[in-house]
């Protein structure tokens, strides 16, 4: 049987938690001393099931029963790979380039040919918008950057500028957002956001929950130089209520990325979770400070035991009132910082499944992931609606925006 990356980053998930529930909630604590491929078992179901546990030692002084120098609870500091979240797995075996559409040659002509090329795009009668895509659709965002230093310095005007005489519509806002520095572009997308803010407008959350901390602080850094004031100053001065209560500490965050989990913490503040929304209290201080400041880490190892202890994934918990657009906004908040892949599948989905193509919000996933993880989406957009999502853009978009589309969504010419 064949696995697709979502089946693979699934059974990581679940053996992660089953072993954490082993050294960590059972007593006497678990250690299973041989885990490997051939201990992870898959049924006819697809369910995943750990085998060879009368190997496993029930002896709790393997166990060190204080904190370790690593900050993981009850496992000895050789053992902590067991425990570590996906985030952390996924950086050091470096998933995130491995999930990236975005294909670039293995050899890449000189940027002043680059430069030249596009220079002959703009010429004569009619621009050349496949070589347009031949060349940026194939350039990743230190390529692209040094494309439009070298073009500025070469001709004189902004490669931007160029691009804005010579093209129009979705295609133009495609390649014009493509172009920009990710920081930048961030920035861009975050401006936009706050001018035309509405509850279900989610982009400034998206950004914020789903960006690193140091790409987080870059946008704000380019919001700075871009528009001469702060994001947190737009984002207050756009949102009121409890939307302004968690958006300006979300995009205000600095989240720390180690692989550290607490597991005492993670258990007292599910259990605040619980309390605070079953007493329907959605936008407590205390709610809101668990999701705008823990580690993406922190958090997950929290809804793990949420749903262990209480029996429901935070999520349902969330939807007693599915029009309330607070509600809604918080739960895309916890699928950003838990499941990043769903939460962009949902909003691909709903702009391609709908009467007329949001292409605002199909340009804006496949520009900002591209580079990113859109594999992966990709792959969890096919799980969902048993269609490729390649297909699914060729149907619902034509011309050169479905062109370079493509391109950066990894597809390839047979």
């Amino acid at each position: 049987m064949k696995l697709g990356w979502i089946k693979r980053i699934n059974v990581i998930k679940v053996v992660l938690y089953a072993l954490s529930y082993m050294h960590h909630d059972f007593s006497p604590n678990i250690v299973h001393p041989d885990i490997s491929s051939k201990n992870i078992l898959l049924d006819s179901d697809n369910e995943v099931h750990i085998s060879g546990l009368w190997h496993c030692q029930a002896s709790k002084t393997h166990l060190t029963s204080i904190k370790s120098n690593s900050g993981v609870y009850g496992v000895p500091k050789e053992d902590n790979f067991l425990t570590r979240t996906l985030w952390e797995i996924q950086k050091e075996i470096k998933v995130e380039e491995a999930m990236a559409t975005l294909t670039v040659p293995t050899t890449v002509p000189s940027v002043s040919e680059d430069c030249e090329q596009l220079r002959k795009a703009f010429s004569g009668w009619g621009t050349n918008e496949g070589l347009i895509i031949d060349i940026l659709g194939h350039r990743n965002a230190e390529q692209r950057n040094l494309i439009r230093k070298t073009y500025a310095e070469t001709y004189g005007e902004d490669l931007l500028k160029a691009l804005d005489k010579e093209l129009s519509n979705d295609f133009e806002r495609l390649v014009l957002l493509w172009a920009l520095d990710p920081a930048e572009r961030d920035a861009l997308l975050a401006n936009e956001a706050t001018k035309r803010w509405t509850s279900r407008n989610q982009v400034l959350m998206e950004i914020a929950c789903t960006r690193s901390a140091n790409q987080l602080l870059h946008a704000r850094q380019a919001y700075h130089a871009r528009y001469k004031k702060s994001l947190e100053e737009d984002v207050a001065h756009h949102t009121t209520g409890d939307f302004r209560k968690l958006l300006l500490p979300l995009v205000s965050s600095y989240r720390y990325e180690g692989e550290e989990v607490n597991m005492t913490l993670a258990k007292t503040e599910a259990k605040l979770l619980h309390e605070k929304i079953s007493n329907k209290a959605y936008s407590d201080d205390d709610v809101i400070r668990v999701l705008a400041t823990r580690s993406k880490a922190q958090i997950n190892a929290t809804l793990n035991h949420y749903k262990n202890e209480y029996g429901n994934d935070i999520n349902k918990d969330l939807k007693a009132d599915p029009k309330d657009e607070f509600l809604a906004l918080l739960r895309s908040t916890v699928k950003c910082l838990v499941y990043p892949e769903k939460y962009f599948e949902k909003v691909l989905r709903l702009a391609i499944n709908r009467r007329g193509t949001d292409e605002g919000a199909l340009t804006r996933v496949v520009c900002t992931r591209a580079e990113v993880d859109l594999k992966i989406i990709a792959d969890e957009y096919q799980r969902r609606n048993s269609v490729p999502l390649t297909r699914a853009i060729v149907k619902d978009t034509h011309g050169d925006y479905e062109k370079l589309l493509l391109v950066l969504a990894g597809h390839v010419e047979n």
